[in-house]
């Protein structure tokens, strides 16, 4: 059963500079006015996991470095697969230098910095991996617990996954949010909302309204 809407709160920032959660507030308060029941996809498609594109599987080279992989490659561990043309993975800012060491030993080619620390390397295959030097609250929680998709790559867990891509500038991650917490089952959601509560107290009504958005999404058009 879905739960009730939560007030919308989008206040414009005095300078005109929306903060993250202004812009996630907007964003949540157009999908509200605009949201239909229905994706015009089957749920029984929305449902299936796959690994269509065949990524580098950096366990035989961090091997002594907790990782996850983060970004649009681990959405497909709670969505349908989509196209992105590179792998994004998450280590601790302790551990970041010495992971890029250990990918250059392996044959890969530093290509730039990230805008966020960390950096930007191409595999010997020419594949680009950007490798996140994150230093979040959870972070060592998230490390220590991964998902994994279907070939059995870890993946950042769906609670921490949902912290990530809602609290990151500038926001407009909201729609793969919104259909990752549709997919998911009631287990799933109790341990997001805990997550959430622990780590981002003012956001728990906003993950309401994600929430309530992505289960109307897979309810079937009338």
């Amino acid at each position: 059963m879905l739960r009730t809407i939560p007030p919308a709160i989008a206040a414009i920032a005095p300078n005109g500079q929306l903060t993250v959660a202004q812009k996630r507030r907007l964003v949540l308060d157009l999908a509200l006015k605009r949201v239909k029941p229905g994706t015009g996809s089957a749920l029984e498609f929305m449902r299936r996991r796959t690994a269509m594109k065949i990524w580098p599987d950096l366990r035989p080279i961090l091997t002594d470095i907790a990782w996850v992989i983060v970004g649009a490659v681990a959405t497909r561990a709670y969505m349908p697969e989509r196209e992105t043309k590179d792998l994004d993975i998450l280590v601790h800012i302790d551990d970041g230098e010495e992971a890029v060491e250990c990918l250059k030993l392996a044959g890969y080619q530093v290509v730039s910095k990230l805008g966020v620390p960390g950096y930007l390397l191409r595999s010997p295959e020419g594949i680009e991996v950007d490798i996140i030097f994150g230093n979040y609250p959870w972070l060592e929680e998230g490390l220590a617990q991964p998902n994994r998709d279907v070939v059995g790559l870890p993946v950042l867990d769906l609670p921490y996954l949902v912290l990530m891509k809602s609290l990151s500038p500038p926001g407009w991650n909201i729609g793969e949010v919104i259909t990752m917490l549709g997919l998911a089952t009631n287990e799933e959601l109790a341990r997001v909302r805990k997550t959430v509560k622990r780590y981002a107290p003012d956001m728990l009504d906003d993950l309401e309204t994600m929430i309530y958005l992505g289960q109307l999404e897979m309810q079937m058009p009338s």
